[in-house]
Parts: C-alpha cells; structure tokens; sequence
C-alpha cells in the first residue's frame, strides 16, 4: 500500500489516488491470504529446488524497449510500446504476461539519472500496472528463446497528471517451476514526458550537428603538374557513400532545425575526390581513387541541406586546442598553427558550400576548459568557447542560460553536459536507441519545468557520433522540436542571450581538468616534431618558383597532425607525422649536389665544376653555391680561400657551375661544396672531395725547352738550304743566259728559263724540306690540351 501511493506522488487528484489505494488493498487481501496459507521457505538446497538463475537485482527474463511512439505523446495519442521479452534462466517461465505500469512523475534531473543507471532493476518499484486489457500474455517462455510484443495504450488511459516525466515500466511477469507463483521476472524502464499543452514558456534549444571526421589526406600531392592528391586509405569514401556515417548526418540532418559545425578539412578532402586522386593501399603503392561520383553528390546534398542554415566552421583540421594549451605553448611558433587552421576557413568553406560561415566559436575537446585553454582558444580571433556543464559547474537548484561572459570579451558557450552526452555508448539496438532518446526528452522537459523563466540550451554532442548514434539524435530532435515545450534556436543567439546573473563564471583551474582527457593528448614531442617540419619547410620554399605548390599541401598536412582527431590514436598520429616529414625530406634531397671523385690539376691553375642536381617539377632559384678550399696554403678558390655562384636550375635538370683555382703546391687539398639559401642557411648535404695537385718540375721545364730548341734549328737549317738553292739557281740562270745570248740572234729572248721547271723545282725544293722537317722531333702539344676555358691546365675527373 505504502508503495502504490509512493509511486503515485502527485500525479493524480486526491479523490483517484484514494480509489487506487482502496483498489490495492482489495487486490492485495487474496495474495495476502494466500501467503499465509504457505509453508516457511526453506533453503533451497534443502526443498532440493533450484535456485533463481538471476543476479540479485536483475531479472531471469530480459525486457527490450525497442520503440515508443510518440516519444512524447499528447492527449488524444495512442502510446505504442513494441519490444522483445527473453528468458535467460534454465527453466520455462509459464502463465508470463508483460504489462505496462506507469510509476509516479520525476521532478528533478538527478532523479532521471537515478533511474537511468536502475532501469532493469527488478527489485526496484515499477508503479501500478495498467488495466488488464493492455497486457500480452505468453503461455510459455522458453529459455534461450526471444518473444515479441506490442501495446497499444490510449494516453488518457495512462491516467497522467500534471506536467513532468513519468517513470513507464515494462514488466514481465510469470512465475517458474522453482518459484510457483506471479511475480516481475524482468523489467525495462524509460521515460516518458507528458506537456499535452503549449508550453507558456518555452526553453530555447540549441543543438549543435557536427561534421567531422579522422584525417585520410597525406602532404603528398603526386610527382606531376596536376598535383594528385593522396589519401592514406579510403574510408573517407565508405563515410560519404549511401549509408555511410557521414552521408547519414547530411541526410538526417538537413530536415532538423541545426547549428552545422564543419571541419573545413573534410570538405577540403571531399572536394579533392571530385577529381583525380590516389589510395595508399597497404602495401604501400598507390591505385586510383574511384568515387569522384559519390563525392560529388555528397557536396551537393549538403550544399543544399546547409542553405539558409547557420553555419559555423571549426580551424581547419580540428586543432587539439587542449594539447596546443598544455603542451603546444612552450615549443615556438605553435600557435601560429592555429592562426593558419583559422585563415584557411573561408577558402576552404566559401568555395565548397558557399556560404559564409562563423568563426567565433572554439570548441574544446568534449568542452573541457580551463585557463590556458581559454587562452589558447581566443588566440585566433574566435571569442566564444564552447564548454560543457560538467567542466563550468553551477550550484543552483536549476540549470541557468547557456551565455557566460568570462571577462577580456570573452564568453563562455555552456552546453549542457546531460543532454550532451545522451548519445554516447553503443546504440546499435534499438532498446539503447529508444532509451537514450527518452532520457533526453525527459531531461529537456524536466529542465523547462524547473523555473517559470525562460532559458536558452546547448547540445553539443560528441564529434564524430556513429550512424546508430546520429539516428538516436535524429529521433529524438525531432521529437522534441515537435513538442510543446521548447523551440530551436541558432547557436549565435544562443551566445547573445542574457546572461543569468547567478551562473558561475569563473573558469576552473588546470587542476580540474580530466586526467582522462589529458592522457589523450598530443604530447610536446609531436609539437617539437612540427616545428621541425615547419622549419625545413620555410627552408625550402625560398628557392621554389612556385612555393604555393608545396607550402599549401603541407601547410595543411601540419594543420591536421594538430587535429583532435589522434587522440586516443597516438601511434597513428606518430606515423602520420613521420609520413609528413619523411615526404618533405625527400623533397628537399630532390635539389642536391651531386658527389665528386678525386680531382687532379696538372698543372698551378684550372677549372672544377660542381653539378647540381633537380629533380623537382618546378624550378629552383635563389640558391647559391660556395666552394671551400680546406687547405687554402696549398690550393686557392679564385685567388681565395671559396667562392660563391648563383645558381638557378629547371625542374628535372642539372647545371654544373665552374670555379677557378690556382695551387701553390703539390699535394692533395680537401674542398667543400655546399649549397645555400640567399638568407645564407645551408640547404642540403655539402660534397667534400680531394684535389690532387701536381706542379710542373725543372725536368719537365727541360725537356719542353729542349724541343723549342730542336723547332729553332730545324727552321733555321731550312732557311739555309732554301738560301744555298736560291743562289745556286741564280748562278746557273746567269750562265744559261749568257750562253744564250752568245748563241740567240740580236733582239731575241736570252734563254729564259721555263716557268714549268721554275715550278718543278720548288716544289722538290719544298718536298726536301718537309721531309727534313718530318725527320725532327716533334713540338710539345700540352697546350693545345688545356682547359677549354683557356684559364689553366687539363682537368681529370
């Protein structure tokens, strides 16, 4: 009797509270009598029976809520209630009957917490069953074996009273052959929410819908002009494809009233597969990627789901704000991470779904704050921070307006923690759908109830909720934005509504931040191990003549080795950096010099050329190449001890650049080649080779002047018998003519010589003298071997 009346509280007129009692007792007297009549219990081994096969608390017989329709019904409704009843124990339970049983209203939150973690508790109270007519009954449960059923109850049968939740019990009750009479074997409870009128006041309910996914895009971007992008796997495909989680979230989602919260990346990533990309598979080679169509009909749903809609965009990749703020700080330059995730928005979200979105808000990890959370999170421009209840705790006897002004124009965006994390767990079964979409009406409800002012609320579920999980939110949003008792409201006005002047304020220290959640963060390591990266990469654009070609991928890549998305991931978040700086060294190592065997000079001066090598698409310029003699005693670079050139080479080409040297003496001499930027950082590995110098011995000197000597009088032994001819042929000439003119009548020619002999002559005269000169040794032609340059001696490489 105590019971029934517990159970009916004041949810009933005084007048049908008696009539229950009275029914009660008048039900209860038979039972009653009955009890009397039975023998003292005795243990069970002793009668020989078996024991209950259930825990204490937990019935032998599980019960299933799988649906409840409507989730939040009205007078003039029909509640539906459809479910299975199981028998877990080893004997049949016989004469079972499930019945619907209403147990008393639910005024505070706590107390649907309470119920929550108890709702199969069969030793608890489970309220008056409804009228008999509204039962099923099974003649026997067989172990092992699932039963169907289904009830149907008008609402007024129901015999609710005022506004508020009620506990509905499904009870199962039977009786087995070691315990021969009725009780509740098993029971499932849930919550059911009763405002069968518009609500006077209505709570403002924000719910956040979020786009979010892991990181599949790698920094590699293909070895051509096009630029393919590469994917680490394809999941991202699987996601956005019919039936996938994220192509569920678009298609739930665009018939809901919602605050869109969207990674840029994963719009980023999905617009990249609408043209040519690649798959890593597991081997490690890359195949091309195949869903170009399905990309592109998951942005234009959701360009259409997202029209008119508020909009707002998280830095690109999801940046860990927690890990940048506790372990980001202390490495330079990490914070200009975040600056670069929150300019990239707007290039990213404008030209894939245009529209303009927001870039107020931050969002921490399950909003956990504290100081330098706070910090951290406004140091991009945003000045709204999304928290959560259970991080920025109330003690009020009520939950107070989302809006917290924290100070510096800041301000705190509070979800609330309950309803917020009413999704969360494994909901692939219906009963755990249907129960967590019936808590958060109960919560919702419940919360509207507690003061006669109206407040505005957030929901902000997890980031990357399932598809059973986004269904379960689906469900129940709509059901409550069908209700009586709250109505949508964007997130932008949620943050611009008055502050409840009693609401906590102050932020929680760093103390009271969750070890949980702190164990899941990105250590200082991966943050020493981007800047590294960020470094290397400054080093290398500057010699680029197009950077935009690689500063973009891996500006991006490093935005993402930021992202939320690695916690609880750390080894994939290693080699997901490593990736990333692996790829970025083998790019660097494209432009390289390219080594050198021992070189040898002949001689006090020549020529070294050092090569360069690209193996880069593009260009490089702006380098300079020095070259650093080791030993400069012995051998000089241009009359120094290095020397600098430009150099600038096309993409796939080498270049070799020449230096002038000059020895001083014999010897080997150690000479470095490095390469470097204009800002005077080293680029690349320096090529060290030897010089080998020989200088010209007297020796040498003597027999080089031994053959000019030999050349000398060779011309001059020519000149004397071209000299001893000539005049010999004068003398005969002389003699001829004479006679002739002794001989020839007056006025003839005297005798003149032939021009066919003239001519004979010479040319045996000629032909003597190349043989004498033939017969001589032949000139040095060590000069005529020099350097092409002309600078200096025959260089051997």
């Amino acid at each position: 009797m105590a019971e029934a009346a517990d159970f009916q509280g004041t949810s009933a007129s005084p007048a049908r509270r008696w009539l229950r009692r009275t029914g009660a007792l008048l039900a209860g007297a038979p039972l009653l009598a009955g009890l009397l009549q039975l023998p003292a219990a005795m243990p069970a081994d002793a009668a020989g029976q078996e024991s209950p096969q259930a825990a204490p608390g937990t019935g032998s017989v599980s019960v299933a809520v799988d649906s409840l329709s409507p989730s939040a019904p009205t007078e003039g409704d029909t509640v539906t209630v459809t479910g299975t009843v199981t028998n877990n124990g080893k004997q049949p339970v016989t004469g079972a009957h499930v019945d619907l049983r209403v147990g008393p209203s639910l005024d505070t939150r706590s107390a649907i917490d309470s119920l929550a973690k108890k709702s199969d508790d069969v030793q608890g109270p489970t309220g008056e069953a409804v009228g008999g007519k509204y039962s099923e009954k099974f003649s026997k449960l067989t172990p092992g074996v699932a039963e169907p059923f289904n009830i149907s109850v008008p609402a007024d049968e129901l015999d609710l009273g005022q506004d508020g939740v009620y506990q509905l019990a499904v009870a199962l009750s039977g009786e087995t052959a070691a315990q021969p009479w009725d009780q509740v074997l098993g029971v499932q409870r849930t919550f059911l929410p009763w405002q069968p009128e518009e609500a006077g006041t209505k709570t403002k309910t924000t719910f956040l819908w979020p786009l979010v996914s892991d990181v599949h895009m790698t920094a590699e971007t293909g070895s051509n002009e096009q630029q393919t992008p590469v994917f680490s796997n394809d999941d991202l495909a699987e996601e956005i494809s019919p039936g996938g989680r994220l192509d569920q979230m678009v298609s739930l989602g665009k018939d809901l009233d919602i605050t869109w919260v969207i990674d840029p990346d994963l719009l980023a990533s999905v617009d990249a597969m609408t043209r040519n990309y690649e798959v890593r598979g597991e081997d490690g080679a890359t195949a091309p990627g195949r869903s170009q169509e399905v990309a592109k009909q998951w942005l234009s749903e959701l360009q259409q789901a997202v029209a008119g809609k508020e909009v707002v965009a998280l830095p690109f990749g999801d940046p860990d704000l927690a890990s940048l703020a506790h372990n980001g700080t202390a490495v330079t330059g990490s914070l200009s991470h975040l600056k670069e995730a929150t300019d990239a928005v707007d290039n990213t979200v404008q030209t894939v779904l245009h529209v303009k979105p927001s870039k107020d808000f931050a969002w921490p990890v399950d909003g956990a704050v504290d100081p330098s959370i706070m910090k951290v999170a406004t140091s991009a421009g945003a000045d709204k921070v999304i928290a959560r209840s259970d991080s920025l705790q109330d003690d009020l006897s009520y939950t107070p307006s989302a809006a917290r002004p924290i100070g510096g124009g800041t301000t705190a965006v509070v979800a609330d923690s309950r309803m917020s994390t009413a999704f969360q767990g494994n909901l692939t079964k219906a009963s755990a759908s249907t129960l967590a979409v019936q808590r958060f009406l109960a919560q919702s409800l419940t919360l509207g109830l507690q003061t006669g002012k109206q407040r505005s609320v957030v929901v902000a579920p997890q980031r990357t909720p399932s598809v059973s999980q986004a269904q379960a939110m689906a469900e129940a949003l709509g059901a409550l934005q069908g209700g009586n008792w709250s109505e949508s409201q964007d997130l932008a006005a949620a943050a611009k509504a008055k502050p409840d002047p009693s609401a906590n304020r102050k932020v929680p220290p760093g103390s009271a931040y969750p070890s949980s959640l702190r164990k899941q963060e990105l250590p200082r390591a991966a943050f020493e191990q981007i800047a590294r990266t960020r470094a290397k990469l400054d080093n290398f654009k500057v010699i680029l003549t197009d950077e935009s070609r690689v500063v973009t991928p891996f500006g991006r890549a490093m935005n993402r080795e930021m992202s939320t998305s690695w916690r609880g991931r750390g080894v994939a978040a290693v080699g997901y950096r490593d990736d990333v700086e692996s790829y970025l060294d083998g790019l660097i190592d494209g432009v390289k010099l390219i080594e050198k065997s021992e070189t040898k000079l002949s001689g006090r001066s020549a020529t070294i050329p050092v090569t360069v090598q690209n193996n880069l698409v593009q260009g490089v310029e702006h380098l300079e190449l020095r070259l650093t003699s080791q030993n400069p005693t012995r051998l000089k670079i241009d009359g120094k001890a290095y020397e600098e050139q430009p150099v600038a080479v096309n993409g796939g080409h080498s270049q070799s650049v020449k230096f002038t040297t000059s020895a001083n003496a014999n010897g080997r001499a150690k000479v470095e080649a490095q390469l470097y930027t204009e800002d005077g950082q080293k680029y690349g590995e320096p090529v060290t080779f030897d010089v080998k110098v020989t200088e010209v011995t007297p020796t040498v000197m003597l027999v080089i002047g031994g053959g000019v000597l030999l050349l000398v009088l060779a011309g001059f032994r020519m000149y004397t018998q071209r000299k001893r001819a000539a005049a010999r042929e004068a003398a005969e000439d002389a003699t001829a003519e004479a006679e002739d003119d002794a001989d020839s009548p007056v006025g003839a020619p005297q005798n003149p010589e032939a021009p066919g002999d003239r001519l004979k002559e010479e040319s045996e005269a000629g032909s003597r003298a190349d043989a004498q000169q033939a017969s001589d040794p032949a000139p040095d032609t060590a000069a005529e071997s020099a350097d092409p340059s002309g600078t200096g001696e025959r260089v051997d490489r």
